[in-house]
């Protein structure tokens, strides 16, 4: 899963459906004048392709590789398969759907209110939660076009973050210094999406699934 690859493009037919194991996608909205802007990213708590399990044929989405590592693929039809035969996963499935539908609405209401510090320390957050790593290859440029934001915005917030002790950015690598000082900075935007795929995709969550697992059918 190479940086900035293009896993599919809104509205366009696609076969496979991939699960991040240390990569993150990104997915976003692209509008008539190409102009586009991230509205949720997937890691390896989930997977990259609900439209095959929720009745559609295509996204209306784009998908872009936003951090590269490895992900496995799968074909899309074997998942629609399995989704209505396995209880299990359909509920696990169904569940991280909720959690993205919360990502997606969240992050809207943080680029409408909140301000381009707020909002690149939400992104951190969110990307540093599906890294195995403290530290993110990523340019100014990118980060603007995922946050929908003119990069000068980025830069200027990126300093600030510099310069309080929070990040070290250098050639398009950032490394997170101050975790808890990045979250102080953030807006409540963040702990909200965190909270919420906490409680339906936390260890209780997959602890109750194993035990109904182990129930007599």
């Amino acid at each position: 899963m190479r940086l900035g690859a293009v896993l599919y493009e809104p509205g366009a037919l696609f076969n496979h459906v991939y699960y991040p194991v240390n990569c993150i996608v990104s997915l976003l909205h692209v509008l008539q004048n190409g102009a586009s802007a991230e509205i949720s990213v997937v890691g390896n708590e989930g997977l990259v392709g609900i439209a095959f399990f929720m009745g559609g044929d295509t996204a209306p989405t784009r998908a872009v590789v936003q951090s590269a590592g490895y992900a496995y693929r799968l074909l899309g039809r074997r998942l629609h398969e399995e989704f209505h035969q396995n209880e299990q996963m359909q509920l696990g499935l169904l569940r991280f759907t909720q959690a993205l539908i919360t990502q997606m609405a969240q992050t809207a209401v943080c680029n409408r209110y909140h301000s381009v510090d707020q909002q690149l320390c939400r992104w951190l957050l969110l990307s540093l939660d599906r890294l195995e790593s403290n530290q993110l290859t990523m340019t100014q440029g990118l980060i603007a076009d995922m946050l929908g934001v003119r990069r000068e915005g980025v830069n200027e917030a990126a300093n600030k973050l510099q310069d309080l002790g929070v990040i070290r950015y250098s050639r398009g690598r950032i490394r997170i210094l101050d975790r808890v000082r990045l979250e102080e900075l953030c807006c409540e935007c963040y702990a909200v999406v965190k909270r919420e795929s906490d409680r339906l995709l936390g260890e209780r969550f997959i602890h109750a699934i194993d035990q109904q697992s182990m129930l007599p059918r």
